[in-house]
């Protein structure tokens, strides 16, 4: 990622970012509450049968809100558009998807079809730009490869909402806002991606509509519960609820059909997993592959039930990895952190896109990574140099190092969850719009460039509505010796803010005397300052004190019931997913 003027750095983005204005914040309190409450119920109860149908023939095993036949759809949209930022934008996307025959929930799906619509016109967008520059070439290439991601998450979420009835959707609603937010962080990638200048101010202008109805489908999304209830105040419906559908087929027993039974059994035990591979990588060909890329090509696409588990022996592996989009529910463990290194050297300077630097890339949901290493050795004068991208759902590092200077670990998308790993670097070396909870890790900030600075955080949240931010959950934010001894003193920073809705909470961890007392520091001039969300709480160390933190009105020190909502389970809803893996995991606080 880019660094702002002052760290020595070539930046890969623009002024323009800081210059978009800020989004409007949908609020209501008190007696405004009740008026819109009351317009909208209005407007939903203008949402009904058709008056002109016979009453008597329809039965009421023929009602409820999957079955209606007719409802007059302007006033439909006018509600279901009330909540949402852009409400221009959202009525008249969503009059294009839905008539006087489709039913409510074609609402919800509505607003899912108009971001499919909106983001492939923003993304094609790029095929009009021609240039010989190798480098706009490749951000082109860039933007064609997330437009397919985007694609992806869309589809899911489509499919997500036909399988489940009306009545169900409030449940699925962090899933859903998870795709959703992972389509945001593709088009910020597509944008970030072009050098700058005017094309890149051009492909900016080109995802701000796609970003304003993503936005409007992630607060629809959201919502639906309350959707639901407007609908039935105004007596929409003669039979709200119907029976419930069998657990869906990616559920056995109540468990993700992706954790095998054995993975299941680890429920029991908070200790390392202990594994059986399916295949093992070892350098000196003791194994099935010398290359973990050799193992990955061979390992099954779009594994649905159990794991497929690759142990990779003792060495430093040379290679640069990705997990593919298509390779799921993928175990790689190593025989520690000091002794299975996976080391590249890819980075910016030298003519690769920040993205394409990470040595190792795990892209496939269901991606789990215990002891080993993930190092990116370009060093601190080639600038941006990942170690480890990381996109894939419900991804999990146990017992891991990461260790690079600028942009270690690109945190890119999706949920994920790190745990007592250790990761270390200098600018910005925790980024990315992932929603992802660091607990018991070890952050380890390292000496920069003599006219750098060092930051721990740079989330990327663009949109306010993602579900998306970094969570330091009993972790320790410590400085190597060359840094600490160093005269003259670095300044050292907790975060600041990559994109205008930057969101990171700090909490129940330790931190060094080595951070400046303001905490965090500008990315430029007064961007976001008001618009991001940093919180503190009851952290301990010299460092923890919050006297005299920064006065932005993004920031504050939160209370525990705050600090509850950015635990492992409502967070990431990591309940439900993380200890079937195995993995030791607190849910909750440490202090409750």
């Amino acid at each position: 990622m880019s660094t702002s003027r002052d760290f020595g750095s070539a930046s890969e983005s623009g002024s323009d970012e800081r210059r978009r204005k800020q989004q409007n914040r949908f609020m209501m309190a008190g007696a405004t509450a009740s008026i819109m409450l009351i317009l909208a119920v209005v407007g939903v109860a203008t949402v009904q049968y058709n008056s002109e149908a016979d009453e008597s023939s329809t039965s009421p095993s023929d009602g409820g809100l999957e079955s209606t036949s007719h409802f007059r759809t302007t006033s439909a949209i006018q509600v279901i558009c009330s909540p949402t930022d852009y409400k221009s934008s959202c009525e008249s996307s969503l009059s294009k998807y839905v008539n006087e025959s489709s039913k409510p929930k074609d609402l919800v799906r509505a607003a899912v079809l108009a971001v499919v619509d909106g983001v492939s016109k923003a993304f094609n967008r790029s095929d009009s730009i021609k240039s010989d520059d190798p480098e706009v070439k490749a951000a082109i290439a860039d933007c064609k490869e997330m437009h397919q991601y985007a694609v992806d998450e869309l589809a899911k979420t489509l499919s997500h909402i036909d399988e489940h009835h009306l009545k169900q959707l409030p449940k699925q609603i962090p899933e859903l806002k998870n795709w959703l937010s992972a389509v945001v962080a593709y088009q910020q990638t597509c944008i970030d991606g072009f050098p700058e200048g005017k094309l890149k101010s051009k492909m900016q202008a080109a995802m701000k509509s796609a970003k304003e109805i993503t936005s409007n489908a992630l607060v629809i999304v959201g919502k639906i519960s309350s959707f639901l209830t407007l609908i039935q105040v105004a007596g929409f419906s003669r039979r709200l609820l119907e029976e419930e559908p069998a657990e869906p087929a990616w559920y056995v027993d109540g468990n993700p059909s992706w954790a095998s039974h054995g993975d299941r059994r680890l429920l029991q035990t908070s200790a390392t997993p202990q594994f059986t591979p399916n295949v093992t990588v070892a350098k000196d060909g003791s194994g099935d592959f010398t290359t973990i890329s050799g193992a990955l090509a061979k390992a099954p696409k779009k594994l649905l039930h159990g794991r497929y588990v690759i142990y990779v022996k003792e060495g430093v592996y040379e290679e640069t990895v990705e997990v593919d989009k298509n390779t799921w529910n993928i175990t790689m463990y190593g025989d520690g952190e000091q002794k299975t290194i996976v080391t590249g050297s890819k980075n910016f300077i030298d003519g690769v896109k920040t993205y394409h630097t990470a040595t190792f890339a795990a892209i496939g949901d269901g991606f789990m990574a215990v002891d080993m290493a993930f190092l990116n050795t370009a060093g601190a004068n080639k600038h941006q140099a990942v170690a480890l991208r990381v996109q894939a759902d419900r991804a999990i590092f146990l017992q891991c190092r990461m260790e690079a200077y600028q942009d270690t670990l690109y945190a890119h998308s999706h949920r994920q969850f790190y745990r007592d790993c250790l990761i270390s670097g200098t600018i910005d070396f925790i980024f990315g719009d992932a929603s992802a909870v660091f607990q018991h890790c070890i952050l380890t900030v390292r000496r920069p460039l003599n006219n750098q600075q060092n930051i721990v955080l740079a989330q990327g949240r663009s949109v306010l509505q993602e579900s998306t931010g970094f969570v330091i959950h009993n972790c320790r934010i410590v400085a190597i010796p060359a840094l600490a001894d160093a005269k003259p003193k670095f300044r050292n920073y907790l975060g600041r803010p990559w994109q205008e809705f930057s969101n990171t909470v700090i909490m129940e961890s330790e931190i060094g005397d080595f951070i400046e007392p303001e905490g965090y520091t500008p990315w430029e001039g007064s961007f976001a300052l008001d618009t991001l969300s940093y919180a503190e709480y009851n952290n301990k160390g010299p460092g923890a004190d919050t006297s005299k933190r920064v006065n932005w009105a993004g920031f504050k020190v939160i209370s525990q019931e705050e600090a509850s909502a950015y635990t492992v389970a409502p967070f990431i809803q990591g309940d439900d997913w993380i200890s079937k893996m195995g993995a030791p995991v607190r849910l909750g606080l440490y202090n409750e």
